[in-house]
């Protein structure tokens, strides 16, 4: 089993620098994060890059600039090619298949929107979007080939100085 799926490294400049988008994906284990006495249990915060699976006639590059629109709620511009991850996982759902998948990254500069207003039903993907500092985006992101992406970020930015 294959997928491809792309995303965005989003990024605009502020006073105070350099920031990214981010989203907390919402995990299937949210609806079951009580503890004895029915109290919330505390759990490290997931942070990941916006990302999805490509559709059927549409380019990866659109595809970033989509999932970045559906699951941060802002709107941004495809500026170059990052790279791909690569990695396999198994499936929770359905036959357990092992999954083999690969994720093209683009970086976007932002262009308008509010981070965070997205649609209700991708609620179901997404707990939240916000915005970070770029420079803590490689220790704050859990995967590492996003991790690496945001280097990459970091230095077109820094060869680019004109964005």
């Amino acid at each position: 089993m294959r997928e491809i799926s792309a995303g965005g490294v989003v990024v605009r400049h502020t006073l105070e620098g350099w920031q990214m988008a981010v989203i907390e994906p919402r995990k299937e284990s949210d609806a079951v994060l009580q503890g004895a006495k029915g109290k919330k249990t505390s759990q490290k915060m997931l942070l990941a890059l916006p990302k999805g699976l490509v559709d059927p006639g549409e380019k990866p590059e659109q595809t970033a600039v989509r999932e970045v629109a559906e699951e941060t709620g802002v709107t941004a511009v495809s500026v170059t090619k990052l790279g791909d991850t690569k990695y396999t996982y198994v499936r929770t759902w359905g036959g357990k298949e092992r999954v083999f998948k690969i994720v093209s990254f683009y970086l976007c500069l932002y262009q308008s929107g509010e981070i965070d207003e997205i649609a209700p039903e991708m609620r179901i993907e997404v707990r939240r979007a916000l915005w970070i500092p770029l420079e803590d985006g490689a220790r704050k992101l859990a995967y590492r080939g996003e991790k690496d992406m945001v280097r990459r970020a970091q230095a077109y930015l820094k060869a680019h100085p004109e964005l």
